[in-house]
């Protein structure tokens, strides 16, 4: 392994170790404690550090377990020659005195260390106080280390360094950069799902197979020789009972109970063979809901175990497992898995079974019951038909990198109405509107409905899907109801399309029979699966349509598929929208939990349509914040180009808009949402409380000055929030017509405007929307010269800005105080004679503002914030704006009365 191998997706790791032999380095000592399974690379992790880091002196030992009881063996290895005495403390002192300079000590395979040896080590550190000393213990997850080592590792760490598994990501770029070989990203999550992420496994599996074999996804992947030969010397040395127990573990494959696995092991002494078997290292054992649930520990052990099995064996466990099996599609895979060769009888069980299943929208499965019913069948034409459906339902399930390792197939079926549809949907998932629309209607056309109307409804279903993509909620109503007219409203397709159909007549304006649709439907919808969809686009209508804690409920529902057989695609969906609606609660914490499950999960399962509706909610979270790095990782993140589809788009745009306004830069607002003012989904865009655009664009006009455009902008969109009655959307426009106003000097419209607005979430959950609007309300008085009125609304949008972490625009607010000339701070008041205005002006170009920024900020002229600017040079007897800015560094490092 070579260096590059080993730092592939450690750089926490290695930064860690960095900071540590830096604190070292400064005279503080300290202890890493580097845990990990076998063959994680910690070994390998810490030998290359010490090899890569600055200058210092290494001093290393191995604990070996047969000298885990030789007194002060370890220490023996450190100091390069025998101790005189048996004393820690005296040792310690020892090892100290050896320490003239940056010293690594580095222990591998610390729990097999001597008590003695780790007492003196320990001391060492305790009094060694000032010596560049960094102690690097690495430590073997084990159930098995001694109580007193524990004990003392527990005691004495300064930082706790867990290697964690790889992520698919990591094996891409191992195997890349060690084996030169490009993996799919299906083919590397299989990988690293197969190996736990272990390194040593994953870099193994990579050098013994050729390059070639990584080229497709395959079912099951070998085992690696060593890990092989361990897991079959391990099974040898179990008792006769113990061994049949693991072998039925493996066949079956999941955790099961005990009574289940003994009925399939037919052991007479099951407690003994489980003890056995447990004691070996090779089941897991544990309490589920007042049963014992076993299961073998991991994919590799249960794969390992069943290739030391023959084809006789197998063939018996397997169809062993299907006669006890408690499902049918438990019975069912098992006798598949015992299948020796094409069975056209078993395959049309398995076609029934995924049709049922189909039902509850349980895609996994399907996806599961049609791949395998397509390779056990004779017909070319049916195996097409089963192999197609199969990873249809695989896109369905959400499970895009597998499906993706299958489109060679795919492609080489002959195109039809079937096929395309499955390349489409694909391509709806992956975010390409135009090759979508193509293979779409080209199998809508190329359908005959009349022959073939489960096809044809499949296609309207997709087509659905697209429609809401392009955010047309016309077209999504028409295709869902050319789905239901197909097959009837209890066919899945129709299910599914329903389930999105109440979003576009919310879309189009019609929220009250939106309402309605979702009543009617939630009657009809099955538990499960059927219900996470049915529960996302509520979810997501509530939310547009002011019930927020409703929508909280719906989504929170729509998240888990743990029990429900769900769609890792609807669950994103899901979080996406969980994520706005706790940023509209002012659950901002959750709201970033939410994001970052969802982000992974993107990554992991490629549902690239999703990934920039997710990152809009961190982007304008994290800007709030002051989080400027990680703000602009995800509006990185989120960015798509136009030629992408609208519910991508617009996101990606709000996304760099909201970062923009955060950081009071108006102009590049109004850049970042310029296209959503001619959109072709416009009808969507404009209608109130599902995008929060309008708004934004327009206070960024009146911010810039053009507020004659802001009051045509915002005239129509006025009018449809009024027949709407769309009481957030209302409040939102409304502080924005307070602001054209109190540009106007029509201090008595603006003051009605905002009172207008604030009375409009009187009763709505809405914080961050009321922080605004009290901001915008308090900037208007502060510029008419209403500070004693400004000061009090200023206040209030402070403390909801505070209680959300919007250190940004509590900043402001404190700036916004100041600049009214009340309350100020001791500092403030002793060191210069300052106008309030120019304090505010001086103290933004100090920070670095322009003028122009500046202006923004206060919500002034440039050519005011130049005069005032003026001013405060000739009050402070300055010439330019890094003489200020220097200033005001001198007063903060020196007034200790400054606020903090």
């Amino acid at each position: 392994m070579t260096l590059r191998d080993v730092l592939v997706g450690r750089e926490r790791e290695l930064s860690v170790l960095g900071q540590a032999l830096a604190a070292a380095k400064a005279g503080t000592p300290s202890l890493v404690l580097v845990e990990g399974d076998a063959g994680s690379g910690k070994s390998t992790l810490v030998s290359r550090f010490s090899e890569i880091s600055a200058q210092h002196t290494l001093r290393s030992a191995r604990g070996l377990e047969w000298e885990s009881q030789t007194p002060f063996g370890v220490v023996t290895q450190l100091l390069d020659h025998p101790v005189s005495v048996h004393d820690p403390v005296v040792i310690a002192q020892e090892i100290l005195d050896s320490t003239d300079q940056l010293t690594m000590v580095v222990v591998d395979d610390a729990h097999h260390s001597d008590v003695g040896s780790l007492q003196a080590i320990t001391s060492a550190l305790h009094r060694g106080r000032g010596a560049q000393l960094l102690v690097v213990l690495v430590v073997e997850d084990s159930p098995h280390i001694n109580a007193e080592v524990r004990r003392i590792l527990e005691l004495h760490w300064s930082q706790r360094l867990h290697i964690s598994a790889l992520d698919a990501a990591a094996v891409i770029d191992i195997a890349r950069v060690r084996n030169g070989i490009d993996l799919s990203s299906g083919v590397a999550l299989q990988l690293q799902e197969f190996t736990a992420g272990n390194t040593l496994d994953v870099v193994s599996l990579l050098d013994e197979l050729p390059p070639t074999y990584w080229t497709q996804w395959h079912r099951t992947l070998p085992v690696p020789r060593y890990r092989a030969a361990s897991i079959a010397g391990t099974l040898a040395l179990c008792s006769e009972g113990a061994r049949t127990l693991v072998e039925a573990a493996a066949i079956l494959g999941r955790s099961t109970t005990l009574s289940h696995l003994a009925q399939l092991a037919e052991v007479d002494d099951i407690v003994s063979a489980l003890d056995n078997a447990f004691g070996c290292g090779l089941l897991t054992v544990h309490e589920q809901r007042g049963s014992t649930e076993v299961s073998v520990r991991g994919k590799m052990v249960a794969a390992a175990v069943s290739a030391t099995l023959g084809p006789t064996r197998l063939h018996q466990l397997h169809c062993r497992a299907a006669e006890i099996a408690w499902g049918d599609g438990e019975r069912l895979f098992h006798l598949a898995a015992a299948a020796t060769t094409h069975d056209e009888a078993l395959a049309s069980e398995l076609v029934t079974y995924a049709e049922l299943r189909a039902t509850d929208g349980a895609w996994s499965e399907v996806a599961d019951a049609m791949v395998t019913a397509s390779r056990l069948t004779t017909s070319r034409s049916d195996h097409e038909t089963r192999l197609l459906r199969g990873i249809d339902a695989l896109t369905g399930a959400g499970d895009i990198p597998h499906a993706m390792d299958f489109v060679p197939e795919i492609e080489s079926i002959t195109r039809g109405p079937l096929r395309d549809a499955v390349l489409g949907y694909l391509a709806i998932h992956r975010g390409r509107p135009t090759e979508a629309a193509d293979l779409l209607t080209r199998a809508w056309s190329s359908c005959p409905a009349d022959l073939d109307p489960a096809v044809a409804a499949m296609i309207a279903q997709r087509m659905v899907l697209h429609s809401l993509a392009r955010l047309d909620g016309a077209a999504l109503v028409q295709w869902v109801d050319r789905a239901v007219e197909l097959v009837g409203p209890s066919d899945p397709a129709a299910v599914e399309s329903e389930a999105i159909k109440g979003l576009g007549l919310g879309a189009t304006g019609h929220t009250e029979q939106a309402l309605a649709a979702y009543e009617e439907l939630s009657d009809r919808i099955r538990p499960g699966a059927q219900a996470q969809r049915f529960q996302m686009g509520r979810g997501w209508l509530e939310l547009a349509v002011d019930h927020p804690e409703a929508a909280r409920r719906d989504l929170e529902s729509a998240v888990s598929t743990e029990f429900s057989s769900g769609s890792a695609r609807i669950s994103l969906w899901a979080q996406a929208w969980l994520a706005r609606t706790q940023f509209a609660l002012g659950a901002w914490d959750d709201a970033l939990s939410t994001i970052d499950s969802a982000a992974a999960q993107v990554d992991r399962f490629e549902i690239d349509i999703v990934r920039p509706l997710v990152h809009w909610s961190g982007a304008q979270i994290h800007a709030l914040r002051g989080n400027w790095d990680l703000a602009r990782n995800h509006v990185r993140r989120a960015h798509v180009g136009a030629h992408s589809y609208e519910i991508m788009y617009l996101p990606s745009l709000l996304a760099r808009a909201q970062f923009s306004e955060a950081a009071a830069d108006y102009a590049d607002v109004l850049a970042a949402l310029t296209p959503l003012t001619s959109s072709t989904s416009q009808q969507w865009l404009d209608e109130p409380g599902f995008w929060p655009w309008v708004d934004l664009y327009a206070n960024a006009l009146v911010m810039v000055g053009r507020v004659d455009d802001a009051d045509t902008f915002l005239q129509p969109h006025e009018k449809t929030a009024r027949i709407r009655g769309h009481r957030s959307a209302t409040a939102r426009l409304g502080y924005v017509r307070g602001r054209i106003h109190g540009a106007r000097s029509e201090l008595g419209a603006a003051r009605n405007c905002f009172d207008d607005a604030l009375l409009s979430l009187e009763d709505l959950p809405l914080p961050y929307d009321r922080a605004r609007i009290n901001f915008a309300y308090g900037q208007t008085l502060r510029r008419a010269g209403k500070r004693a009125e400004a000061d009090v609304v200023l206040r209030d949008a402070r403390e909801l800005y505070y209680a959300l972490g919007a250190a940004t625009y509590v900043e402001r607010c404190e700036r916004e105080l100041r600049a009214g000339g009340l309350n100020l701070s001791r500092m403030d008041k002793g060191i210069t004679d300052l106008t309030p205005q120019e304090r505010a002006v001086a103290d933004l170009v100090a920070a670095g503002k322009s003028n122009k920024e500046a202006a923004g900020e206060l919500f002034l002229s440039v050519k005011t914030i130049q005069y005032h600017l003026t001013r405060a040079y000739a009050k402070l007897g300055l010439r330019s704006r890094s003489e200020l800015a220097a200033l005001f560094r001198e007063r903060e490092l020196g007034d200790p009365h400054q606020e903090t």
